[in-house]
């Protein structure tokens, strides 16, 4: 009996992993150019540069495996994290900061779906001889390691964004006392 997976849908699942790719590029690239807190962009920019990496990473196991590019899903991961910086963030010209706890999060669920496609290929990788489970190893530490990045500044992000919020929320509103049953 052959263990490997049919590869229509090996094919349809990398591919839809290479739209998100390349969201993901996007959307790190553009969270380091467009944050004003120099720290948070110094932290992302090593990150960033690695998603790059992966995403290239991606392109060779689909090369390896005889996987073609789909380049409507491609297009469609870059679309659609186009898209995602319409959404409405509480200001209407500048950016909020909770527009960058929002970026933050989006790059953390991207890193998450691309530590799962690590941990799914490195699953494989022991009935299809032309995956490399030392390649894909180390793409999942690494994956692993920019979640820690990416949720140590999503928190403090959140926290200076929230407080914030608050202090001008009680600048413009004192004294107002909530009614019991609201």
């Amino acid at each position: 009996m052959n263990d490997r997976p049919h590869s229509g849908m090996l094919g349809i699942y990398l591919n839809d992993h290479l739209a998100g790719a390349t969201a993901g590029v996007a959307r790190a690239r553009h969270l380091v150019r467009s944050t004003h807190d120099r720290p948070l962009a110094e932290a992302l920019e090593p990150v960033a540069a690695e998603i790059v990496q992966d995403r290239t990473s991606l392109l060779g196991i689909m090369h390896d495996l005889d996987v073609p590019v789909r380049r409507h899903k491609v297009c469609a991961g870059w679309t659609v994290e186009k898209v995602a910086r319409l959404k409405a963030n509480g200001r209407l010209v500048r950016r909020s900061p909770l527009t960058t706890v929002l970026e933050l999060e989006m790059l953390r669920l991207g890193i998450e779906g691309k530590t799962a496609a690590w941990q799914l290929l490195l699953r494989l990788a022991a009935t299809e001889e032309r995956l490399d489970p030392g390649l894909l190893d180390g793409l999942l530490r690494r994956a692993r390691r920019q979640q820690d990045v990416v949720e140590q500044w999503r928190l403090r992000q959140a926290s200076a964004a929230l407080q914030q919020g608050e202090a001008t929320r009680s600048r413009r509103s004192p004294g107002l006392v909530a009614h019991p049953f609201l």
